[in-house]
């Protein structure tokens, strides 16, 4: 593959000392490109999980290794597991205390003769991946704290219809293997039934929304065209110049996974930015044409990310935490690479409760609970209208979201948010209904949500 292969030369240009006096095999290259993925994959999740909980939900090395840090990649999983790891916190602090986060960033050792993998962690900014080789960071002289929001309360809820059947989601009945942290099945706003995993995982736990980002992207694009800041018919700007054919993909080819554009893997393999350090400018825009846009489905990160740069220059006065606010996601972080660009086709954490107020927003056609409009009139149906290429399988795609359209049992108008290891926010709008479910399932295992959300809607008949 073309960028694990550039990616792999930088990498052997950091190891070995002279060129002249070793050499390595593709093998031995690929085997260490591989353990540097696992180092900076690890670094990541230990950061991201202890750093977005903000305290409110404590996490420890130990439930993320069971949890986040197993059955992942295959050919990351059987590395991560046993690389060392450092928590390093900000100078007369503790992970311990009350009063915002302390967390500075985590160190995973994955070779002697070079620096660890570094996650930089920042409030309101989560955690980054530094490249391979780069130094650990000078400790600050004072750490800034962010005090959390209140504490949500699970309220009494009678036993409904609708607990068996979501009861059964923890217990592998939709899929073999799956290991189910949160549901939720909310109703006109109110949470008709709401369960957890054991501890950790609670009201303000946040786990990685992995691609159900990729809606939220989506969500932000959408909240700047109502603004008049974006045009989803307009260039997304990639290309060199004017004459470059990629000039033409547009914002809407991007958001429907249409750009024509070469990518070495379809699916979310992006490795090099997620776990390697480094950047959306770097991976993501450059891609060459392939298809003319907009004539050819392929699932691709880079599509997304090449939506959200296209709107980029907004996110200094309307970032994502300023839309997060609106809608009442306030325990949700979107992280960014180390370079300050948001990492939106995955590197997002959220709570489940904070996920329905996503959902609840379509349902609600883009207006926020106070009234406030934050997506245009039209916006619900354009993301879930399948007028671009479209995938096999089961599941349709519109823009960001995918389509239930043609699945037995659901209504036809409903779609959804889907992301890696079992992210699920599946919004039916007959039915005034959003199910919330998050895993972390491990590679191979599928959790199968069309059954659930037909079991879920038959239960609340």
């Amino acid at each position: 593959m073309i960028r694990r292969t550039i990616a792999a030369a930088a990498l052997l240009a950091i190891v070995v000392p002279s060129a002249s006096a070793q050499t390595v095999s593709q093998e031995q290259l690929d085997a260490r490109y591989d353990r540097a993925m696992a180092a900076g994959y690890k670094a990541l999740f230990l950061c991201g999980a202890i750093g977005n909980s903000h305290h409110m939900a404590k996490r420890t090395p130990e439930d993320i290794a069971r949890w986040e840090l197993t059955g992942i990649y295959p050919d990351l999983d059987p590395i991560v597991q046993d690389l060392p790891y450092r928590i390093e916190v900000h100078a007369g602090t503790a992970l311990s205390t009350t009063l915002g986060p302390t967390l500075h960033y985590v160190a995973v050792d994955w070779d002697d003769r070079v620096p660890p993998r570094i996650a930089l962690y920042k409030p309101r900014r989560g955690c980054s991946i530094l490249p391979i080789g780069a130094a650990e960071p000078v400790p600050a002289a004072k750490a800034e704290r962010v005090l959390p929001g209140p504490m949500p309360t699970m309220r009494p809820q009678a036993e409904t219809p609708v607990d068996p059947v979501t009861a059964d989601a923890f217990q592998s009945a939709y899929g073999e293997g799956t290991r189910t942290t949160a549901v939720l099945v909310q109703r006109s706003g109110d949470i008709i039934s709401e369960r957890y995993a054991a501890a950790p995982f609670g009201l303000t736990t946040p786990q990685r929304t992995w691609s159900v980002a990729k809606s939220i992207a989506a969500t932000l694009v959408g909240a700047a065209v109502l603004r008049g800041d974006a045009d989803v018919n307009a260039s997304a700007g990639l290309g060199a110049d004017a004459a470059d054919p990629r000039r033409a993909i547009t914002v809407d080819h991007a958001l429907r996974m249409a750009t024509g554009r070469y990518s070495e893997a379809p699916g979310n393999r992006t490795d090099a930015l997620y776990f390697g350090g480094a950047t959306v400018q770097e991976t993501a825009l450059d891609g060459p044409l392939v298809h003319r846009p907009g004539t050819m489905f392929r699932y691709a990160n880079n599509d997304t990310l090449a939506a959200t740069q296209a709107i980029a220059g907004t996110f200094t006065d309307y970032p994502p935490g300023k839309l997060f606010s609106a809608i009442g996601m306030n325990q949700t972080t979107a992280e960014t690479d180390w370079q300050g660009d948001y990492v939106l086709s995955s590197q997002v954490w959220a709570t489940a409760r904070d996920l329905a107020r996503l959902g609840q927003l379509y349902l609600d056609d883009g207006m926020a609970a106070n009234g406030t409009r934050i997506l245009p009139e039209d916006w619900v149906e354009y993301v879930s209208s399948p007028s671009g290429p479209q995938p096999e399988g089961e599941f349709g795609y519109g823009a960001g979201f995918w389509l239930f359209n043609d699945s037995e049992g659901v209504p036809p108008e409903t779609f959804a948010a889907m992301g890696n290891r079992g992210q699920y926010v599946v919004i039916v709008p007959s039915r005034d209904v959003v199910i919330v479910r998050r895993g972390e399932d491990p590679t191979g295992a599928r959790f199968d949500i069309t059954a659930f959300t037909r079991d879920v809607l038959a239960a609340l008949d």
